[in-house]
């Protein structure tokens, strides 16, 4: 019962870090970008907490209902929003954006002078979260160390095993040489 205990929590800890490696990772390998989503503006498409991936996309393809993220005039910090409109004056592309959940369109027209932009590809849910408490050092700590110490407490348990086998392997064996003498002797 307690190998089978060791044995799963052993496969949970190592499928739990092959699905953070796989999502942080894989999508970073096909190209996607990475957004944790921390407001509440997108709610009910996209919750706060989840991580969304986007794909640059080109500006000049961009569509009315397209979701992108990108830095509002005057912010450094990046939103998500939906595009909700797009005019052309003088040649340029001018785009209105709103948050699902919001009451009203943002109040900026924005130009999005680089070529490329990033598009919503997909999201997971509440995976932000987690992201989250990673910056955290002593839950970093905790990940690496609990599992460390559960392996080193399974090695330590299994020498001790092993040790206590040979010491009885030992005392027997005396023992079966002491009877045998005693049966020589007693002859």
């Amino acid at each position: 019962m307690k190998r089978f205990a060791t044995l799963t929590f052993t496969v949970l800890c190592v499928t739990v870090a092959a699905v953070v490696v796989a999502a942080i990772l894989l999508p970073a390998a096909l190209g996607l970008q990475r957004y944790v989503i921390t407001g509440a503006s997108m709610t009910g498409t996209i919750d706060r907490g989840s991580v969304l991936y986007a794909r640059l996309a080109p500006v000049r393809a961009l569509e009315v209902g397209d979701i992108i993220t990108f830095a509002p005039p005057g912010q450094a910090k990046p939103i998500t929003h939906r595009i909700v409109s797009i005019t052309v004056k003088k040649g340029q592309r001018l785009f209105n954006t709103k948050g699902d959940f919001n009451q009203a369109v943002d109040p900026w027209t924005i130009t999005f002078p680089q070529p490329r932009l990033a598009k919503y590809a997909y999201h997971i849910p509440y995976l932000g979260y987690f992201l989250g408490l990673l910056s955290v050092r002593s839950v970093r700590m905790g990940l690496i160390g609990l599992p460390a110490l559960v392996i080193a407490i399974s090695l330590l348990w299994s020498l001790w095993k092993s040790a206590g086998e040979e010491v009885r392997a030992e005392k027997t064996a005396r023992a079966a040489v002491q009877q045998t003498s005693a049966l020589v002797d007693g002859e």
